[in-house]
């Protein structure tokens, strides 16, 4: 039942900006800009730069909750197609699509794949009984207080929280709880060497996948503990 109403809920976490900072990941996803397979220190760098803006909402130069804030906003109003202030069940999947469109590196993994095979079955009548038991005032639609109170509800909330306070206080040095461009930088950089592991300037592809089959041992072993 929890896997089968996922989706829903982690759309809600989205449109509502709670991932926001959880979503960053310093020298990762297409940050090779010239297509030759290789990260160098200059791609990584542009990459951080322009996810630091697109995050800082508000462009006073610091991610907060602030940012975070303005992010579900903004998320929510573009899924909102009809502009009524709540969601439909047919907005938010659409919304989950489009997304899932911006990131084809991601959604194409075989492994996501295999995931969603074994999980089987026609999740829509789950959904809409989730969406049913969030839609406290009956209304057909979400609004942002009941999509907010959906994901609280939720177990996995707690995962997704602990996840995004974890990295906010490995980026957040100076425990202000805003993230500062320098301090974004810095974390990015760190991520580079991490990956960097023969110190030549660049990330290649064998040191890309070395870092994600290592990421998936320690997901293992957690879900083992």
């Amino acid at each position: 039942m929890k896997k089968t109403i996922l989706a829903l809920s982690a759309a809600a976490l989205a449109l509502t900006g709670t991932t926001a900072i959880a979503q960053y990941r310093g020298a990762g996803h297409n940050a090779d800009a010239n297509g030759d397979g290789t990260v160098t220190l200059a791609e990584m760098q542009s990459q951080s730069a322009e996810r630091f803006a697109r995050m800082d909402a508000n462009g006073d130069g610091v991610l907060d909750a602030q940012d975070r804030a303005a992010r579900g906003e903004a998320m929510f109003a573009r899924a909102d197609t009809n502009g009524d202030g709540e969601l439909t069940i047919a907005e938010m999947q659409a919304a989950r699509e489009a997304r899932k469109a911006e990131r084809p590196e991601r959604s194409d993994r075989p492994e996501r794949a295999e995931r969603r095979g074994k999980r089987g079955g026609d999740r829509s009548e789950r959904m809409a009984e989730r969406f049913a038991a969030a839609d406290t005032d009956n209304s057909g639609g979400l609004s942002q207080s009941e999509l907010k109170a959906m994901h609280e509800a939720r177990g996995e909330r707690r995962q997704r929280g602990k996840r995004g306070m974890r990295m906010l206080e490995r980026v957040d040095t100076n425990g202000d709880k805003a993230i500062s461009r320098a301090e974004f930088d810095a974390a990015a950089m760190a991520r580079f060497t991490r990956l960097d592991s023969n110190a030549d300037g660049a990330i290649s592809a064998a040191e890309r996948d070395a870092a994600k089959t290592e990421r998936k041992q320690r997901r293992e072993q957690r879900r083992g503990q």
